[in-house]
């Protein structure tokens, strides 16, 4: 390995979504802070996010209510505490963002009044947005706060590691992906927010960089993981599915879309009395079933009951793209299928956001707060980061009072073999394949044992620790794959997401968390 250049800062943040950006703004009265992301600054899914954040706005709604619709969704696995704490800081939240200069969408001629939208599994209309087009609104505003605050980002910068000095986090070993060169980064707070890993699959609607990057390192460091067998598919991705799905926003169905079969009839509600806002591992598998009973690789979304004009103002981005693909709601119903959306599960962390390694704190869709339990709730995300990434800069706050421990020596990652780079494509893709067919919307002790034994394969043929930023992702797209068919195999029931026919009933025995502790002694931690 060449001789590496090292970096301080007071606090390092992993990821530019509205976890990292949201901490990097808090934080930076305290010190140095310096972004780390693997693409462009804004390349991250919460610029993806269509719906909204979801949040106590409306009078006629409450704190109980949507503490009640979260843990329903999350079918007994939801930690009450981090559903209140998230419940009772959202309208601040959503308050925060908008003195941080982003524009949600209002009513009418009232500027003070926030357009609201429901979504499946919420009882009421609680969901802020920008338009459809949420993400990309909280993401601009979140960048142009973060440089105003002298918020240090440095782009094109992948992660391989992080640097651990006597069991404490003490930073990361990176690399410029334009350069090749190794960098190290020394901070005494490291904050993880690298989001998802739905690349592991082979339709998702997450970007290319979700490759569960933040997991993998963090479990390699011996971080605690939980739950990574809830894994979360959108009900309606448009049709053909291909290379990169594009997503129709559960909101669609919110003003009055229903799902119908190739014979028009609306079969959601024959399994759920919510019907089409039942909670989406509901509607997953109902569409997930219908397909597999007509054959189809697709049903269809009618949204002909909503207004043409109504749609247009409320939906922009949707109907221009599905124009651009040649369809043309909401007079004509579109064809949707279910891809792998969002990780429920995560690193584990406390209610102050920090994990079982100390100096490495973590939120964002890369954790498990214990929000999600079994299954998200729609739109419960992003605010789940905001509220988490407030709690994470109070504990950084506090470590940065502490005693900063010694670095001691940089780590050094030395070349390994690589395979070449139409190799790794290649894998990635048998990567997805495996999951998507033995750990999908429907599993089975069969299914899943199989994806173990060609994970396991596959796993030998890559080098834990390549230097190539290509291969290093599949190193860590293997170990989360991994991680998710472990857990899978150990939650012998059906709860949540996690759908399994050789075990179709809920245990109760089984409502308690899937908690892997990796062992950081081996060399491949599974």
């Amino acid at each position: 390995m060449s001789r590496l250049r090292i970096q301080s800062a007071d606090l390092l943040v992993l990821g530019s979504g509205i976890a990292g950006l949201s901490f990097a703004i808090r934080c930076a009265p305290l010190g140095r802070v310096v972004i780390l992301t693997k693409k462009e600054d804004s390349e991250a899914s919460t610029n993806y996010a269509q719906g909204g954040i979801a949040a106590v706005i409306d009078p006629a709604d409450s704190f109980e209510s949507h503490v009640a619709d979260t843990l329903a969704a999350g079918a007994g696995l939801c930690r009450r505490e981090a559903v209140e704490l998230l419940v009772a800081n959202g309208p601040a939240a959503v308050r925060e963002l908008m003195a941080l200069g982003v524009e949600f969408t209002t009513e009418g001629r009232a500027p003070e009044r926030l357009s609201l939208a429901r979504e499946g599994g919420h009882s009421a209309r609680r969901v802020v947005r920008a338009q459809d087009r949420t993400g990309r609104e909280i993401e601009r505003g979140l960048l142009a706060a973060a440089g105003r605050a002298g918020v240090e980002i440095l782009e094109h910068c992948f992660v391989l590691d992080l640097w651990q000095v006597g069991g404490r986090c003490a930073g990361a070993l990176a690399v410029d992906r334009a350069t090749g060169e190794p960098v190290v980064f020394h901070a005494p707070v490291t904050f993880l927010a690298t989001g998802g890993c739905g690349q592991a699959y082979r339709y998702t609607t997450n970007p290319p960089i979700a490759t569960g990057d933040g997991v993998a390192m963090a479990y390699r460091a011996g971080a605690r993981v939980a739950n990574m067998e809830f894994v979360q598919f959108h009900p309606t991705a448009l049709v053909p599915l291909g290379s990169r799905p594009f997503l129709i926003s559960e909101a669609v169905r919110g003003e009055g879309a229903v799902l119908r079969d190739g014979d028009g009839r609306a079969f959601v509600a024959a399994v759920d009395p919510a019907g089409d806002l039942a909670p989406r591992d509901v509607v997953a598998r109902a569409i997930d079933a219908e397909m597999r009973r007509s054959g189809s690789d697709h049903v269809w979304l009618d949204a002909s009951s909503i207004e043409p004009g109504r749609f247009a103002e409320r939906f922009p981005t949707i109907l221009a793209t599905c124009r651009e693909r040649g369809y043309d709601p909401p007079a004509k119903p579109l064809p949707v299928a279910p891809a792998a959306h969002y990780m429920c599960g995560g690193v584990v962390t406390d209610l102050s956001a920090r994990t079982s390694v100390p100096g490495l704190l973590a939120a964002g869709e890369v954790a498990c707060t214990g929000v999600h339990g079994a299954n998200r709730l729609a739109s419960n995300s992003l605010l789940e980061a905001v509220v988490f990434a407030e709690a994470a800069a109070e504990a950084a706050r506090e470590d940065l009072a502490g005693t900063v421990p010694d670095p001691g020596p940089p780590p050094r990652r030395g070349p390994a073999p690589t395979p070449s780079e139409a190799e790794v494509e290649r894998l990635r893709t048998e990567v997805g394949e495996v999951l998507w067919e033995g750990a999908g919307i429907v599993r089975s002790d069969e299914g899943l044992e199989a994806a173990a034994r060609a994970l396991e394969e596959l796993s030998a043929a890559v080098p834990a620790k390549a230097l190539r930023p290509d291969a290093a992702e599949l190193a860590n797209l293997l170990v989360v794959g991994r991680l998710i068919v472990r857990c899978a195999l150990l939650r012998r029931e059906s709860r949540g997401l996690h759908f399994n026919v050789s075990h179709p009933e809920t245990d109760p025995a089984l409502q308690r968390d899937t908690v892997m502790i990796p062992d950081i002694h081996e060399e491949i931690p599974l």
